[in-house]
C-alpha cells in the first residue's frame, strides 16, 4: 500500500488494473513515468510477478533512464531482470540472442543515419543509378516508410506506384544485400527483422509470449505500424498489455507514427479498461487553460479536461518584433531581465522553433551578447568526424564484414589508398562474391608481385592495413574496452594524426572524452564490453546529451522538446507558414500535428510562456512577411497579456499582441566603457576593453578575455562590471 500512497485517485486506478488491457490517456505533466513505474513496483511487490516477466518499453533512452532510478527508488535491486528500454535497444538484445534463427549473425553492427546515407549512395550507384539524380536522404526517406510497414523490397517494388517508387524499390533491393554482406542493420531493421524473427519462428515468440506476463508501452501515440506488430506479438498469449499516451501529443508522423494506434486501441482490445489522467503538476492554471484552447480545435482526438491545483500564473505573453534579428534580441532581453530580477536561472529557460533553420539567428543574438545557451541538435557528439573514425575501427573490430566501417578509415591517417584504389577494391570484392575485408586479406597474402590492378605501393598500404587490423582484433579478445581504445589510438597513429590538423587539440579532447564513456565498460568482459558500448553510442539520441546541470539557455525545436519542462518556454517563429508550416496549408491531417506540436510546446512551461513573431522574417534564401500564426487567434484575449494591438496589414483582430524593439530593451549593467578600462564578465571572467565602436543605438565593446579570448559584445546585452 506504501506504493499507492503517493497517488492521486486516477494513478491509482492505473496502477491497480492489472489484468488484460489498458489504456492510459496521460495528459501532460500528468505524472504517466510515475504511474508506470509505480505500477511496475505494484506487480513485482505486491503482485508478487518475477520482474523477468515484465518489459516496458520507453520512447527514449533518458526516459529509460529515469524510469530505472523511480524503480531503483521504489523496489530497490529487485528489478534487475526487469526488460526495460526504447524498442530498438530491445529490439537488437532480442536479436543478438535469437538473429540466427533468420540468418542475422549476433555481431552486427548497427548503422546509424550517416552509414546509412554512405551505404545508399553506393547502393544508387551499383544500381546503375545517379546519386545527384536520386537524392540518398529521399531514397532513405522512402525505405523507412517501407520498412515501418513491414514491406520487404519486393513487397514494395509489386506496391510501387510511380517511377520513383520503382527507383526506390531498386535500390532497396540492392541496399539489404549490402546491409546483409556487411552484417549490419539499420535502426528500421532492428524493429522489422524481430517482428519477422517472430513470424518465421513460432517456437521462438512462444518462448516470449510465455516470458512477458506483462507489457507496458509508454508513448504510444508514437508508435508506428511495425512497432504495434511487435506488441501485439508480444503480448498474443496474457493479453496484459498497458499503454500509455496521448494522442494531443503525436507528432511524429514524420517519423511514419500512426496516430491510429492509440486511436483505435479501444477497437483491437475491446475489453480494454481506459484510464484519463487529467491532473497536471507542472504548468500553471493559466498556461493549461492557453494550452487548452489552442488543442480544441483539433478532430483526431479523445477529449480531456486537463486541470491542476498550481497557483494561477503569469499570462501568456504574446510578442510581436520586426524581423527575425529583433525576435532574436527580444529572447536574450527578457532572459537577461527575468535573471537580472533574480526570477530564474538562465537554465530554466528554453527557446523553441519549428525548424533547425531558425537557430541562426537566435544564435548569433546569444554569442554577440555573451549570454551562455546549448544547442539541442548542433553536431551530436557521436557524429563527430574524429569519434566517427575511432568508432569506425572498434566496429570494424567487432565486425570485420562492416563495410561502410572499412571504407571510412582504410585511409585515416592517410595511406595512400585514394578513392579510385577503393571503387577498384569494391568491384574485386562484388566479382569475387566476398566482403571487402576479404579481398584486402587476399591482397595481403604473400606474393613476388603485386595484385592487378593494384601497383606494388597500394597492395603494400593494403597489406599494411589489414596486419593492422589482424593484430587489433587478436588484443581485442583479451584487452577491457578502454586499453583496446588506446592500442587503436596508439597503433593507427590517430593521435598525430589528429593534433596535426585543424581544430587538433579540441578534436584530441573529444577522443578523450570518448574514453571517459569507454570507462563505463572497463568491468565487462573483452567482448561483452566492446559490443556494449557499440550499440550503446549507436543508439543515442540528441536529447539523451542534454546537460541540464548547466546553467544555460536551451535551443531546441519542438519535436525535440517533447518529454521535457521548462519554467520559462518561449517559442519563436509564431506565423503561418512557420507554425503552422507552410507544407500543412493543404492536408487537414497535417494542420492538427501542426497545432499539437504547438500544443506539446507551451505544455512544456511550467511558469511562464512567450509566443513571439517577426512581422518580415528572411529564411532559407527568402524574406517574407507572414500572417500571425492561426494559432494565435484560438487564444482568448483575457489570457494573453500585452500592450496595443498590431495593426499592420492582415492582423488578427481578436489576437492581442505588444510591439518590442531594440531601443524599449533594458540596459543591463555599465553604460559607458573606455579602451584600456579593466572589467568583470559573469561568464569569461576578468578581462580588458580594447575598443569601442558605436552600433544603431548601442555600442560594440570588442575585450580581450584572460584565458578565453577575444570576444565582442553589445554594452547594453553584456552586464558588465568594471574593475579597478
Amino acid at each position: 500500500m506504501d506504493i499507492l500512497a503517493e497517488l492521486n485517485p486516477a494513478q491509482r486506478e492505473a496502477v491497480e488494473a492489472i489484468g488484460g488491457p489498458v489504456l492510459i490517456l496521460a495528459g501532460p505533466g500528468s505524472g504517466k513515468t510515475r504511474v508506470i513505474a509505480h505500477r511496475v513496483a505494484y506487480l513485482v511487490k505486491v503482485c508478487r510477478v518475477s520482474p523477468r516477466r515484465i518489459m516496458a518499453v520507453t520512447f527514449t533512452n533518458k526516459a529509460a533512464r529515469e524510469m530505472e532510478t523511480r524503480l531503483h527508488r521504489l523496489v530497490s535491486g529487485s528489478v534487475r531482470d526487469l526488460t526495460l528500454g526504447t524498442f530498438h535497444a530491445i529490439c537488437a538484445r532480442i536479436l543478438r540472442r535469437e538473429g540466427k534463427a533468420i540468418g542475422i549473425d549476433p555481431r552486427f553492427v548497427i548503422y546509424d543515419e550517416e552509414d546509412q546515407l554512405s551505404l545508399l549512395k553506393r547502393s544508387i550507384q551499383e544500381a546503375g543509378l545517379d546519386p545527384k539524380q536520386y537524392a540518398p536522404r529521399a531514397i532513405r526517406s522512402a525505405i523507412t516508410s517501407a520498412k515501418s510497414r513491414l514491406l520487404t523490397p519486393q513487397d514494395y517494388l509489386e506496391s510501387s506506384r510511380s517511377y520513383f517508387e520503382e527507383v526506390a524499390g531498386r535500390v532497396y533491393e540492392r541496399y539489404q544485400q549490402l546491409l546483409t554482406a556487411s552484417s549490419a542493420l539499420d535502426f528500421d531493421d532492428l524493429l522489422m527483422k524481430a517482428v519477422q524473427l517472430f513470424k518465421q519462428s513460432p517456437e521462438i515468440l512462444s518462448r516470449y509470449q510465455e516470458r512477458y506476463l506483462h507489457l507496458l508501452v509508454d508513448e504510444f501515440q508514437d508508435t508506428n505500424l511495425t512497432q504495434y506488430e511487435l506488441v501485439k506479438q508480444l503480448a498474443g498469449k496474457y493479453r496484459n498489455i498497458c499503454v500509455v499516451g496521448d494522442p494531443d501529443q503525436s507528432i511524429y508522423s514524420w517519423r511514419f507514427a500512426d496516430l491510429r494506434n492509440i486511436l483505435n486501441f479501444e477497437k483491437d482490445y475491446p475489453e480494454a479498461k481506459l484510464v484519463l489522467l487529467e491532473q497536471n503538476y507542472r504548468s500553471t492554471k493559466l498556461i493549461l487553460e492557453t494550452a487548452s484552447y489552442i488543442i480544441s480545435a483539433n478532430q483526431q482526438r479523445k477529449p480531456k479536461e486537463l486541470w491542476t491545483d498550481n497557483e494561477p500564473g503569469e499570462l501568456t505573453t504574446v510578442v510581436e518584433t520586426y524581423t527575425e534579428q529583433e525576435e532574436a534580441q527580444f529572447v536574450v532581453s527578457e532572459v537577461e531581465r527575468l535573471v537580472g530580477r533574480g526570477e530564474v536561472n538562465r537554465g530554466d529557460c528554453a527557446v523553441m522553433y519549428r525548424t533547425n533553420a531558425q537557430s541562426r539567428a537566435l544564435e548569433e543574438a546569444f554569442v554577440r551578447y555573451g549570454v551562455p545557451y546549448k544547442l539541442v541538435a548542433g553536431t551530436r557528439f557521436y557524429e563527430r568526424r574524429e569519434i566517427k573514425d575511432i568508432i569506425a575501427y572498434l566496429r570494424l573490430i567487432q565486425n570485420s564484414y562492416d563495410s561502410v566501417s572499412l571504407l571510412r578509415i582504410i585511409n585515416v591517417p592517410q595511406r595512400g589508398i585514394g578513392q579510385r584504389s577503393l571503387s577498384q577494391l569494391s568491384n574485386r570484392a562484388r566479382s569475387a562474391g566476398v566482403p571487402e575485408y576479404r579481398a584486402l586479406q587476399l591482397i595481403a597474402e604473400p606474393t613476388d608481385k603485386p595484385s592487378p590492378p593494384f601497383s606494388s605501393r597500394i597492395s603494400r598500404a593494403m597489406a599494411g592495413f589489414v596486419n593492422l587490423m589482424e593484430g587489433l582484433i587478436a588484443r581485442s579478445r583479451e584487452l577491457n574496452l578502454v586499453d583496446l581504445l588506446d592500442l587503436v589510438i596508439e597503433s593507427s597513429g590517430y593521435k598525430e594524426y589528429i593534433l596535426g590538423g585543424l581544430d587538433g587539440e579540441e578534436r584530441w579532447e573529444n577522443i578523450l572524452e570518448l574514453r571517459t564513456v569507454a570507462g563505463q565498460y572497463r568491468d565487462l568482459t573483452p567482448r561483452d564490453g566492446l559490443a556494449a558500448f557499440l550499440e550503446g553510442v549507436t543508439l543515442v539520441s540528441d536529447v539523451d546529451g542534454l546537460d541540464e546541470s548547466v546553467d544555460a539557455v536551451t535551443l531546441i525545436t519542438l519535436h525535440q522538446a517533447k518529454g521535457l519542462e521548462f519554467p520559462v518556454v518561449f517559442i519563436v517563429g509564431m506565423e503561418d507558414g512557420i507554425l503552422p508550416h507552410f507544407k500543412s496549408f493543404d492536408d487537414p491531417g497535417q494542420m492538427e500535428e501542426e497545432r499539437r506540436l504547438c500544443y506539446v510546446g507551451v505544455t512544456r512551461a511550467k511558469q511562464r510562456v512567450y509566443l513571439i513573431r517577426a512581422f518580415r522574417r528572411s529564411l532559407m534564401g527568402s524574406s517574407t512577411v507572414n500572417r500571425p500564426s492561426r494559432f494565435l487567434s484560438d487564444i482568448p484575449s483575457h489570457l494573453i497579456t500585452g500592450g496595443a494591438l498590431w495593426e499592420g496589414e492582415d492582423s488578427l483582430a481578436a489576437t492581442a499582441m505588444y510591439s518590442w524593439n531594440r531601443a524599449s530593451a533594458p540596459s543591463l549593467a555599465v553604460t559607458e566603457l573606455k579602451a584600456g578600462d579593466h572589467i568583470r564578465h559573469a561568464e569569461f571572467g576578468d578581462g580588458v576593453v580594447v575598443s569601442c565602436q558605436p552600433v544603431k543605438d548601442d555600442e560594440e565593446v570588442v575585450i580581450a578575455f584572460a584565458g578565453v579570448g577575444v570576444k565582442r559584445l553589445l554594452l547594453s546585452y553584456a552586464n558588465l562590471e568594471k574593475v579597478e
